[in-house]
């Protein structure tokens, strides 16, 4: 998760190393957009933009207490509309939030359900076979949960034989499976949401849940007073998030060029901040991952 630092200086530091970056690599403002791929044709036609969210990945995606989307991919999608209603040269444009899960967000993004996946979604190359990427949003890392009780399992080693909670179709489904190869073979347990997940190592059904780490922390927060819980100190796996789209060359690129301008600008500090606890940083991994996709016109 975001790691805690005595310092308040990393943040400011930021933000000012991607400010001068715009300056020296001569950034200018955003040109108008070409429509001619399909999907931002469709957009612009309609000027309607459907957003795919998750109700169950926070701090990414989630609904809000109000019942809106609420997270950090949700403000990205949010400044990413009004980048592409402005490199349309669009009036106005009406955004559509259209819930998603894990398992049916790829659907979504194929038959044209939502434009644009705002969520926790890992960018593979087996799904790029299928759909599109954005540049790198967020690097996170895969690990489990399990009872704080259950002091035998505590390393990706000590799933061998145990009940492990996935969502089918994820990368850390996935990552689960390839285990065989080390020796490690859990039994698998199927679950529809990160919640339930979270809920079925509280209740016994599973001796572990995984998924990606600091989902799993935000999984845990949501419910303080139930049963306490431990976060594995083992990363499984590393995963870079990516806003999800339909396979469209005009659209991946007006949907980067929104993103490199937030980066650019320094707004992705905003957007951190707003989301995360203070005093919260993002790691070096993410760090890199703002400056490296800060890129120029």
């Amino acid at each position: 998760m975001p790691k805690e630092e005595r310092s308040n200086t990393r943040l400011p530091a930021l933000t000012a190393l991607l400010i001068s970056a715009t300056v020296f690599l001569g950034a200018c403002a955003s040109p108008s957009t070409t429509t001619s791929g399909p999907g931002l044709a469709r957009i612009s036609q309609a000027q309607t933009l459907k957003l795919g969210y998750r109700e169950d990945a926070m701090p990414f995606s989630f609904k809000g207490a109000d019942g809106k989307p609420a997270g950090y991919s949700v403000q990205l999608c949010q400044r990413v509309a009004a980048s592409l209603q402005s490199q349309l040269k669009l009036a106005k444009l009406d955004v559509q939030w259209v819930p998603v899960t894990a398992t049916s967000r790829m659907q979504a993004v194929s038959d044209g359900t939502i434009d644009v996946e705002c969520g926790s979604t890992t960018r593979t190359l087996s799904r790029e076979q299928t759909v599109d990427f954005s540049n790198t949003i967020w690097v996170e890392g895969a690990s489990f949960v399990t009872l704080a009780t259950a002091t035998s399992t505590n390393r990706a080693g000590d799933l061998n034989g145990k009940r492990v909670g996935v969502i089918p179709g994820t990368t850390t489904d996935s990552l689960l499976k390839s285990l065989a190869a080390r020796g490690v073979s859990p039994a698998f347990v199927t679950v529809q949401s990160h919640t339930d997940g979270v809920a079925a190592v509280r209740d016994g059904r599973v001796d572990a849940y995984a998924t990606d780490r600091l989902i799993l922390v935000g999984e845990v927060l949501r419910q303080p007073s139930a049963a306490a819980l431990k976060l594995s100190d083992d990363y499984l796996s590393i995963e870079p998030y990516s806003l999800m789209m339909r396979r469209d060359a005009v659209l991946r690129l007006a949907v980067n060029r929104a993103l490199a301008e937030i980066y650019r600008s320094g707004e992705i500090v905003k957007i951190f901040r707003s989301t995360f606890p203070a005093g919260a940083m993002p790691s070096h991994l993410v760090e890199a991952a703002y400056v490296l996709n800060a890129l120029p016109e």
